[in-house]
């Protein structure tokens, strides 16, 4: 039975980016069960002096942008995911309602663009510190991500889009409005709970919601009870998942296999040696992709 997965995020949340193995390795093992549609939150509206988010500790100290660096380093850190953070020394992303908004015109073309598309905004922001937040340099990430990019062009540029995103803040508003407090964040008052967010609606129409960091089990059990099968319950090996992916994490080559991490990554330096896979060296991590 297709389930239908809401699921709150932003390109540039942090903790989304730490959640993608779980991510990934949810839609492999419901491959086909779940019907997914990205809700973009809005994580900031603006970026600069004024800058507060008390639940993660930014704006506390005094300089928001050496917060969202070390926070940025605290969450990959414990996600185990790569990141490069010194966006936020020079030249940092003012926004992130356009990089919402972009993702918003690449589901337009479909649900397997969307994810693409959103893949690539958190890669160039969190790993590739690129500046996504304006017109030119969101266009020109279409192409990496498979996108038709005249069609995204003039989606992205539409009336459409910005109703579209502005309906996902309202939902998101809805959610935060019906959240436990516990599960708000303190930052935002009632605008936002924690992300990323996962809300499962079965075909009774029953929600089942999940929010913040989360173990795997806590998704897969909430798939299944919103009543989704598993047609993939084995591993998914590295060279396969870069192969289904085009680019994967370590961390994400270990959750779809499901074996420790110094087997899983001694595969993949072998797979590197055998001309098989290329690693991409990241600050704080490595990228794994096809030579």
């Amino acid at each position: 039975m297709t389930v239908e997965l809401r699921y709150f995020t932003d390109p540039a949340c942090p903790r989304s980016w730490g959640s993608e193995p779980k991510l990934r390795r949810l839609l492999w093992e419901f491959d086909g069960e779940l019907r997914v549609r990205f809700v973009m939150a809005g994580l900031a509206r603006e970026y600069g002096p004024s800058y507060r988010d008390p639940q993660s500790g930014i704006g506390v100290r005094g300089d928001p942008l050496f917060d969202l660096m070390a926070h940025w380093l605290d969450v990959c850190a414990e996600a185990e995911m790569p990141c490069d953070p010194r966006v936020w020394h020079d030249g940092h992303i003012s926004s992130t309602y356009p990089a919402c908004q972009a993702a918003k015109a690449a589901q337009e073309q479909g649900p397997e663009s969307a994810h693409r598309y959103l893949r690539r905004l958190r890669e160039g922001i969190l790993v590739e510190g690129k500046k996504l937040d304006h017109f030119a340099a969101l266009v020109g990430e279409a192409a990496a991500a498979g996108l038709d990019t005249q069609r995204f062009e003039n989606d992205l540029a539409s009336h459409a889009i910005t109703e579209a995103f502005g309906a996902d803040l309202d939902e998101t508003r809805t959610v935060a409005a019906e959240t436990p407090d516990e599960m708000a964040k303190s930052g935002n008052s009632r605008e936002r709970p924690r992300l990323p967010g996962a809300v499962f609606i079965g075909q009774d129409g029953e929600r089942l919601g999940l929010w913040g960091w989360q173990p795997y089990e806590a998704y897969r059990d909430a798939a299944r009870a919103a009543g989704a099968n598993r047609p993939n319950e084995g591993p998914l090996d590295p060279l396969a998942a870069v192969e289904r992916y085009g680019r994967i994490a370590t961390k994400e080559a270990e959750v779809l296999a499901g074996r420790p991490r110094p087997i899983v990554e001694a595969e993949l330096w072998a797979l590197a040696r055998d001309w098989k896979l290329r690693p991409v060296p990241v600050l704080t991590g490595v990228l794994w992709e096809k030579p």
